[in-house]
């Protein structure tokens, strides 16, 4: 017998009411729109720094911090000049931290160790926090049936905050914010925080897309990068220069100043004297936004698009053509981006891009994809020409660390949900840092000014609004 749909009067009543419902509403976002916008010239009068930022984009000093240092400007003769661009870690140079390794396995490790320390680890005292951070890797079986499996969904972004979230409950201290007992919370969430993020994944591709589930569980001995991918492929292999890559990259995302939002939430947030979970959870909520963290995952996505488009991936004049149609919002996302182009302080160079693109042309050899890492390299070149032009601006534009990740991520196998939630895991060990740095030095609350500008009304006569 043939199924056939009954469409009930109940069931039409239910869809005139949502659709009735879903009209009211969009006449209510109108009138908000209209309610909640503000005159833009109002921020010149009053002279509002936007975001934080002043006239010529630079960030508003708003703390002091040792942790890191991001360098885009040189003074030369009293005046400040673009210079290449640098970046510290407790004042040491990431570019010669990577060039140190020569091949040790545990870099993003001895990286925690200098963000929270201040310095690098010795042997000994790297064996020693090596052997720590794989004591607090585990994660219960219950948390994992309780919590991660349980209300998946896609964004693994949204599942990490859940979960860390759900981790006050499973601790016997969680509002003790004494430097101590914070370190211990925050050593816990940089060693579970990869394995949530992994699991979290297989629980989506499992209970929503009905894949094969496997759970495997860390190795103790193995760099977290070595984890990491051990956890995620089903057949649990990668080559050293696979975990190689990986682990720098790890690298150049965990800090990155504490000016940038993540981190500045984290001092934010931090300020009030709440928990660490409510804490870290609040800054992944930040890098979330594909203005952070997010833009990883947009920049791949925009080069999905040219390489679909561009028929001759080494037709300059083709590559051209696409990307001035992206600035003219003819196409892509219509946004008038070119992702991955451009920093708030990097101008000539950003360190972080030009050491992602030299490992991410070697691993383009090893996977035999180097026709792909050329074009990537001619859309740099074009794009960091084309924009100052299309923005009439004497600045030099210069590729981001979003440039290349997306590629490197690709070629390691990590799906595209998991681009910006390994961008977290990275990032946990700065802010750690930050709120540790916040906690000690206990200044006051973080709470910056607004000027109002809206209307004052007589409570007799509100109809007159």
């Amino acid at each position: 017998m043939e199924n056939k749909t009954i469409v009930t009067k109940e069931v039409l009543q239910i869809y005139d009411k949502n659709s009735q419902l879903s009209h009211d509403i969009d006449q209510l976002e109108e009138r908000l729109k209209d309610i909640h916008r503000i005159d833009p010239n109002l921020y010149v009068e009053y002279d509002v720094k936007r975001g934080l930022r002043d006239s010529a984009g630079k960030g508003v000093l708003t703390g002091l911090t040792e942790i890191s240092d991001v360098r885009g400007i040189q003074l030369v003769n009293g005046r400040r000049l673009p210079a290449e661009g640098q970046l510290f870690y407790q004042g040491i140079n990431v570019k010669d931290i990577i060039a140190s390794l020569n091949g040790r396995k545990y870099g993003f490790e001895e990286t925690i160790y200098l963000l929270l320390f201040g310095k690098l680890p010795s042997d000994q005292e790297l064996q020693f926090f090596i052997h720590i951070l794989s004591e607090l890797q585990d994660l219960s079986g219950r948390f994992v049936r309780d919590v991660v499996m349980k209300a998946s969904n896609e964004n693994i972004m949204n599942a990490m905050q859940r979960c860390v979230l759900t981790l006050y409950t499973y601790d016997d201290k969680p509002d003790d914010i004494s430097p101590g007992n914070v370190f211990r919370q925050c050593l816990e969430l940089i060693c579970k925080l990869p394995l949530i993020a992994v699991y979290s994944y297989h629980a989506y591709k499992h209970f929503r897309k009905d894949e094969m589930l496997f759970i495997r569980n860390p190795e103790k001995g193995l760099s977290m990068a070595e984890n990491i991918l051990l956890m995620l492929r089903p057949d649990g292999k990668y080559t050293p220069l696979e975990a190689q890559v990986l682990d720098v990259a790890l690298i150049l995302h965990a800090e990155h100043g504490g000016g940038n939002n993540s981190s500045f939430t984290t001092h934010v947030v931090s300020s009030s004297g709440t928990d660490t979970y409510s804490s870290i959870s609040a800054s992944i909520g930040s890098l979330k936004g594909p203005r952070h963290g997010g833009a990883n995952l947009q920049a791949q996505r925009m080069f999905d698009y040219l390489k679909e488009n561009v028929k001759d991936w080494e037709n300059e004049d083709e590559i051209t053509e696409q990307l001035q149609m992206i600035l003219d919002k003819k196409v892509f996302d219509h946004a008038g981006l070119i992702y991955g182009m451009g920093h708030a302080v990097y101008t000539l160079s950003d360190p972080r891009e030009v050491i992602l693109k030299e490992f991410a042309q070697k691993l383009s050899e090893e996977k035999g994809l180097q026709k792909e890492f050329a074009f990537y390299d001619r859309v740099e070149k074009i794009a960091s020409e084309l924009i100052p032009k299309h923005r009439q601006m004497f600045k030099k534009i210069c590729a981001n660390v979003d440039f290349y990740s997306g590629f490197v991520y690709s070629m390691l196998g990590i799906p595209e949900e998991l681009f910006t939630p390994f961008f977290a895991i990275a990032r946990v060990p700065g802010w750690s840092a930050h709120r540790l740095e916040e906690l000690i030095n206990a200044g006051k609350i973080i709470r910056p000014a607004y000027k109002y500008v809206g209307q004052h009304y007589d409570y007799k006569n509100l109809e007159d609004r």
